[in-house]
Order: C-alpha cells, then structure tokens, then sequence
C-alpha cells in the first residue's frame, strides 16, 4: 500500500480488482464485513466505508439481512467510431437492450438550439425523449433535437430503434461526424424518475453534435446516463 493511500481506498482497491478479475463474479456473495476485517486486518469502520464507495460505484449490491453481493456488469458503450445500433452493443454483452420512447414533440428553436443546429430562432425542431434500457433496466436517459426542414415528421417508430439508421434510410440524411462533450453531472427530479435513481446520484451527461459529410447539423442531444451502470471505451488508433 503507497503510504499517501487511506487504508479503505487500499481495501476498495483490492476488492474492485478482484471483481474486475472474476475472483468475485456477478451476483456472487462476497466475504461478510468481519471476515474482510480479519483478511485486511483492519477494522470494520475501514471496511465498511471501502463497502459504500463500491456500492454507490455500482460494483456492489447490497441486500438487507442476505449480505452484499457483486452487481451485474455495467453497460459497455463506445465512444469510438461505431455503427451499432445500442441494441447491438448490448447483445454482445449478453444483454438484451430495448429503447423506449417517451415523447416526440415539435418546439420551436431558443438561442442554445439556434447555436447547436445552425438554425432560425423558434425555427420548429423536434424533440425526441427516449430511455435506453438494459435487462430492461434504465441506463439512459436522452433528449435528441432534429430540426425539422432535416427529417419532417419522426415517428415513434423511428426513434424506437436508431436514430442515425431512420435519418438514413428513411430521409436521405447521413452523419459523417460526432462531437461529444462528457461532463459529471447530478440526477435532477426528471433524470433521476425515468434512471430509476435517488435524486442527486453522479451521472455522466454527455452533449453531442451530428453532422453530414457537408458540415450540416443534423442533431443536438443531451443524454444522461446512470454512473453505476454505464461505464464507456474509448478506441484510438495511432
């Protein structure tokens, strides 16, 4: 242990590498907060706060009166160049990903819309609230914007599936470029109802521009997604 380290970090340390291992694996019992006492010789206020911090990371599961368990794997998402579906990306990590949508409506463009899409003020722009669901857990929560001159009329059978595959095979509009900004953000009331989490839980919210081959801004979105569920790769080739 580095001596800057805080003996429960050194615990918490330990005990996420031996899940991240298969030492410990999903829905596993681990050792009960006295046995990891006398395993670390340490006391159990050490133990039990390296406990909470990997609870509240998601990487544990705690059941009154059964003990604590490891939780399921976090959701994999890449933030390299990727033409899966979200559906796709899960089914490879055994899961099986639904979205659901929750509103389409038509809103006309403020000032933060005007300067994302490159539209008319209060020019119409169609606002799409989906959730992304794993195991038919929440994961996400996002709210896409795509003007309306773009792709007129979005259904809800549209967005059920890929966004990107509808713009291209429905309206002739392809995107040629992401930009993504991430950011730690706070579960509000709205992000913490539809993730199924307490109100103030860390997320990562993350910004996204789209653009065709022309440099035209075809969508803004703001997604919200759950810190102990959803963890993201990033691929660069040098």
């Amino acid at each position: 242990m580095e001596k800057t380290q805080s003996l429960h970090a050194y615990i918490k340390e330990e005990l996420l590498d031996r899940i991240k291992a298969g030492k410990y694996s999903p829905g596993e019992k681990i050792p009960t907060e006295l046995e990891l006492c006398k395993d670390f010789d340490v006391s159990r206020t050490t133990v039990r706060a390296a406990l909470n911090q990997l609870t509240l990371e998601g990487y544990l599961s705690r059941i009154q009166g059964k003990g604590t368990f490891v939780a399921e794997q976090k959701v994999k998402q890449a933030l390299s160049n990727t033409i899966k579906r979200y559906s796709d990306q899960i089914a490879v990590q055994g899961k099986k990903g639904v979205v659901s949508v929750v509103k389409i409506s038509v809103v006309p463009a403020n000032d933060i819309l005007k300067q994302s899409l490159d539209v008319a003020l209060k020019a119409p722009v169609q606002r799409i609230e989906r959730i992304r669901k794993a195991n038919g857990e929440p994961t996400q929560f996002e709210i896409a914007y795509i003007p309306w001159d773009i792709a007129p009329g979005i259904e809800e059978k549209h967005a059920e599936t890929s966004l990107y595959a509808a713009l291209s095979d429905i309206f002739d509009v392809r995107v040629a470029k992401t930009t993504e900004t991430i950011e730690i953000a706070l579960a509000d009331e709205r992000t913490s109802k539809y993730l199924h989490c307490e109100e103030g839980m860390p997320c990562f919210y993350m910004e996204t521009i789209a653009e065709d081959a022309k440099g035209n801004k075809v969508e803004f979105s703001r997604s919200y997604y759950r810190g102990d569920k959803t963890n993201f790769t990033i691929e660069r080739n040098y």
